[in-house]
């Protein structure tokens, strides 16, 4: 049978509950407007077929209806001269929130949002607006909504004081807390916070930083080569915060940057420079030192999509920055050497050379074969010597 039950018009009204949309109306104070909902029931034709059947549906709607109190029973006549007219349920109305509660048996989250409401209107009552509007929010961290207030009201006072989140003295709470309430804490701190002193040039997801709180230093880790004097005596590698190594700023003529840490480490000597192990996307810190604009800058990424994004990410701050070994022969003639790049970028980069762009696009549509990548690890150190100008 198809005809409607119970079950069913729980199941359609669920999904409204779920999504929010009845107990947000409800929280925000919007009057309620009776609800119909249609009942498929069975069709004249069917009353003499199954007429025992179509009795018991009768029946159990009626007595549901009953017992339940919840809504009320709209009917409509069905039938013919060989059985005469049957009044049969046609639509199910619901008159109120209340019965729509007891209908889905949620009266103990709505006392549960109720009770938090009130408890955190005494105790910030700007949050309140904020909790109408995403009752779900609030119930899924209901066990824990007195720790988030509290933490959300610390984390507006503490901000801009150079404070780790680490530093959170709310009992209970911790970094760990934090991070898996994150998304509900950031939309709180958006109500509490003016808008001029969020960083909006991030996004939630760097919360520390967004929130004005102190975040881990980005560090850079470079080697001296050649006869590049060193800062401490027979000290060749070192490792500062960004903002010291910019104090610092070497004076050398050619900086390089590689990404993978063998070949940092074992880079050859090369007169009045440096170089500098990259680590990835992570190169932005690396980048956005202002005296590397004076610097010659070479950079070495793995030869597939993602070693072309990271290069057009840092031709963005640096636009005279070059590449090395990133080309088409040097792809071809290691080509014993290929391995497969498991996810690739397809995005369109905007600071290729053309000759990258060319191959970018030739990687991207697999020209060259499927998903190729040439890992900066793999490339022979004599081809290495031969583009620092060492021979063959």
């Amino acid at each position: 049978m198809t005809w409607t039950t119970l079950l069913d018009v729980r199941a359609r009204l669920r999904k409204r509950w779920d999504n929010g949309s009845f107990l947000t109306a409800w929280a925000s104070g919007v009057a309620w407007e009776p609800l119909s909902i249609p009942l498929r029931g069975p069709a004249p034709g069917e009353l003499a077929a199954q007429f025992d059947a179509v009795r018991a549906w009768v029946q159990e709607w009626t007595e549901t209806q009953r017992r339940s109190g919840a809504f009320r029973l709209v009917r409509r006549s069905v039938g013919g001269r060989s059985i005469g007219a049957n009044e049969i349920p046609a639509r199910l109305v619901i008159e109120g929130y209340d019965d729509l509660w007891r209908l889905l048996d949620v009266r103990r989250q709505i006392r549960c949002f109720t009770e938090l409401r009130e408890a955190t209107a005494s105790e910030e009552p700007r949050l309140v607006g904020w909790m109408n509007a995403h009752p779900m929010a609030v119930l899924a961290n209901d066990g824990d909504w007195a720790k988030v207030v509290r933490t959300a009201r610390w984390l507006q006072l503490a901000r801009g004081q150079g404070t780790y989140l680490r530093q959170v003295p709310v009992p209970g709470v911790d970094t760990k807390f934090i991070e898996s309430h994150r998304f509900v804490l950031a939309e709180i701190l958006e109500v509490l916070l003016p808008a001029e002193s969020i960083d909006q040039s991030v996004t939630r997801s760097q919360f520390a930083r967004r929130y004005g709180f102190a975040t881990k230093p980005a560090y850079v880790r470079y080697r001296l080569l050649g006869d590049v004097r060193a800062a401490l005596p027979d000290v060749r590698e070192l490792m500062l915060r960004a903002e010291d190594f910019n104090r610092l700023a070497p004076a050398v003529g050619t900086v390089f940057i590689v990404e993978n840490e063998v070949t940092y480490l074992a880079f050859p000597d090369v007169a009045d420079a440096i170089v500098i192990f990259g680590s990835g996307y992570t190169l932005s810190s690396i980048a956005a030192l202002p005296w590397l604009a004076a610097r010659r800058v070479r950079y070495w990424g793995d030869l597939d999509t993602h070693g072309f994004a990271i290069l057009s990410q840092l031709r963005a701050r640096l636009p005279h920055a070059e590449s090395m070994l990133m080309d088409r022969a040097t792809l071809l003639e290691h080509r014993e050497q290929w391995v497969t790049e498991p996810a690739q970028v397809a995005t369109a980069l905007q600071y290729l050379s053309e000759d990258e762009a060319i191959l970018y696009n030739d990687l991207v549509e697999d020209a060259v074969g499927p998903s190729v990548r040439l890992e900066q690890e793999r490339i022979s150190f004599r081809r290495l010597n031969r583009a620092l100008g060492g021979g063959r």
